[in-house]
């Protein structure tokens, strides 16, 4: 007995030890996502306060200003800027004075503080059962979610009241008790937005029929409240105006993400439009809740409100941004059986809910009608379509599991350095990789543009100072050939054509027909390669941001003939076909050859017959002869671009080691799983 206890103590000991540490861990994790919050929150007060008096807080200037609706006599919908309801102008009226004199610090402050309780219930009402590292740091990252999401944002921005009706909906049915105190707290946001009554169905089919009646009863008692005291108000809003149609902007405006608004921008009108309005929306209304009704059920009842607030946004004649929270609580539904198809959804919500339209989807006219619906788009599949799982489902907690490679033996002891990036042998979720592509390419773009300033104008000098720069040594290196090679191919019809076709044409196509045959047939190489892309791609955005560069055919004085966007007006400060799209100075390194090397050596590395592998290679010579030749890089830019490349796969094997192929050469006797993850087992992974 002594040796017996004796010899459990280490491990006792061994396992406090290991408890302690992830306690630890724990505890900074938590720390560091309540400082990523408090930061969000700062900025946001600090945005909003340091923009001038005239332009933020639009809304709350027009209804509590010294000419704002609630301060003068007369309706409150004569000038149409008062988009509430009559009951919430009713409530406040009384605090039109107090507003006034506390507009920016009080009420930025006070929605700050509906933000931050909002966040708090709804980590709180996650669907159980949760583990305890999820309860603890649910929290800071449902807040800083809301922080960013643009309706919060749009809410400080112009001081609307539009969080008030989330947070008393979720209040009602997570956090009171009674259900006639929950019903008083639905209704009460019901009189502050109607279609927020469509909770009352959800109250009463999943047995809450007293918070049902309750919550109907407060919003009529509400509005006829407001209709005593405001009789020609409320007359104008539910009669005239139906329930606030036609309010504050112009219906068929971007900021509108209703079916009202959609079927206006695809040019229905009359009674045709009403119509086709009204049964559309009450399909959505029906699907909408009885989708929530069966989760509710469930035992996911955040889930349900989520998808009721989102039929709520659609059904909605009106519906501008600032009202569209609903569809960021939709991210707590799970979606997929497999474990790598779990992020699929909630980063396609939280992208919505946090980007920009143009972010999402290409700027281009085809587009037009998917991007300039999105977030509604959003909205109608959580309260539609989207299958989220069950939690009596096999899968709502055990997804299958992700197969990964045996790990590859390094040549550096210490790779690799993130041991947890392991390769995976599956193949990912093309809709998330598409996604993420999009988005990554539009921060490009954006970060290439804000590297000058936001305008060419404003780097112009910095970037001609080192363009001289870098001329004068390439004329140290005598390599100084841009001028020369320029004018020889300019006098050559032909191919003065076929390196401007060259230029413009192969620089996307041919890195997305390299990632999209890798992701086919070897997605364990699709991980590799487009990890390796992607550092490079950030390395050059470093690049750009701390050397913005003039190209040789955007440096005056050195008569170069640009030969793809033609002659250029020096006396401009935005010159050429392209610069006020994007920054032209973006010359260093060159991700033209960058792009086309890394297609180079990924062909090289991958293709199984020689001939292929000299084609591959044949890409970054042509690109880089075109890029001189067109006048539209030095050639030391090349050599950044090589150089970024280099990096790139040389971080991709730091970080997760060798790739899955390289093990055989490296491992006397490598396991059977890593040789067919490298010798095309990939192919079957899926």
């Amino acid at each position: 007995m002594a040796n017996v206890e004796h010899g459990g103590r280490p491990a006792e000991a061994l396992k406090a030890t290991a408890a302690d540490v992830v306690r630890g861990r724990l505890r900074a994790a938590r720390l560091g996502l309540w400082l990523v919050a408090a930061v969000l929150a700062v900025r946001q007060v600090a945005v909003v306060l340091s923009t001038p008096r005239g332009e933020r807080l639009t809304d709350l200037e027009t209804w509590v200003g010294p000419n704002g609706v609630l301060h003068v006599k007369g309706s409150l919908y004569d000038s149409t800027q008062f988009t509430g309801t009559p009951f919430g102008g009713l409530v406040l009226k009384p605090l039109t004075r107090a507003a006034e004199q506390a507009l920016g610090w009080g009420w930025t402050f006070g929605t700050l503080l509906l933000v931050v309780a909002l966040g708090l219930v709804a980590a709180r009402a996650l669907p159980q059962p949760v583990s305890r590292r999820t309860s603890q740091l649910a929290a800071p990252v449902a807040i800083s979610l809301l922080m960013l999401s643009l309706p919060v944002r749009n809410a400080l921005w112009l001081g609307q009241i539009s969080i008030l009706p989330v947070l008393l909906v979720l209040v009602g049915c997570f956090v009171v008790r009674g259900q006639r105190t929950s019903g008083l707290l639905i209704g009460l946001a019901a009189a502050l937005q109607p279609t927020v009554l469509l909770f009352a169905p959800l109250l009463w089919f999943t047995g809450r029929r007293r918070a049902a009646v309750s919550a109907g009863l407060t919003f009529a008692a509400a509005t006829a409240l407001a209709w005593a005291a405001l009789p020609h108000d409320s007359y104008t809003y539910w009669v005239h105006h139906m329930a606030g149609t036609g309010l504050g902007g112009k219906a068929d405006d971007l900021a509108n993400q209703s079916l009202h608004g959609a079927l206006l921008r695809l040019d229905l009108t009359g009674p045709l439009e009403i119509a086709l309005f009204f049964a559309l929306g009450t399909a959505v209304a029906v699907l909408g809740v009885r989708r929530a009704v069966r989760y509710a059920r469930d035992g996911q009842l955040l889930l349900a409100v989520a998808v009721t607030g989102c039929a709520a946004i659609a059904v909605s004649p009106t519906t501008w941004q600032h009202q569209l929270l609903w569809v960021l609580l939709a991210v707590v539904g799970r979606v997929g059986k497999r474990a790598s198809d779990r992020y699929v959804w909630p980063v396609a919500v939280v992208l919505v809910m946090t980007l920009p339209a143009k972010m999402m989807l290409p700027n281009m006219s085809a587009m037009d009608p998917l991007r300039d619906n999105v977030v509604l788009l959003a909205a109608l599949a959580a309260a539609t379509v989207v299958p989220f799982l069950s939690r009596t489902s096999p899968y709502y907690q055990s997804p299958i599991p992700t197969e990964y490679a045996e790990p590859a033996p390094a040549r550096l002891r210490r790779v690799p350095l993130v041991p947890q990036l392991r390769r995976v042998l599956s193949r990912p979720n093309l809709l998330l990789e598409l996604l993420l592509i999009r988005v990554t390419y539009a921060a490009y773009q954006k970060v290439r543009l804000a590297a000058t300033g936001g305008t060419n104008a404003g780097g112009r000098p910095r970037a001609e100072a080192h363009g001289h720069q870098i001329l004068d040594i390439e004329r140290f290196l005598h390599i100084d050939i841009e001028y020369t090679v320029n004018h020889a191919v300019a006098k050559i019809d032909w191919l003065r054509a076929f390196f401007g076709f060259y230029y413009e044409s192969f620089h996307f196509v041919v890195p997305l027909t390299v990632l999209a045959v890798l992701y086919w047939r070897r997605p364990v190489d699709y991980r590799w390669a487009r990890s390796a892309l992607g550092f490079a791609t950030l390395l050059a955005l470093v690049g750009f941001w701390l050397y913005p560069l003039a190209p040789p055919r955007l440096l005056p004085g050195l008569g170069i003939i640009d030969t793809v966007h033609g002659v250029q007006d020096f006396s401009k400060p935005d010159y050429g076909t392209l610069t006020a799209l994007t920054n032209q100075y973006a010359a260093m390194p060159s991700l033209h050859f960058g792009w086309s090397l890394w297609c180079g050596v990924v062909i090289a590395v991958m293709a199984p017959k020689w001939w292929m592998k000299a084609l591959g290679l044949l890409h970054p010579f042509f690109t880089v002869s075109a890029i001189v030749a067109t006048g539209n890089h030095w050639v030391l830019d090349a050599v950044g671009g090589a150089a970024v490349v280099g990096a790139g796969f040389g971080l991709t094997y730091l970080l997760q080691g060798p790739r899955a192929r390289t093990a055989v050469a490296l491992s006397a006797d490598p396991p059977h799983e890593a040789v067919a993850a490298g010798l095309g087992g990939g192919r079957n992974g899926a």
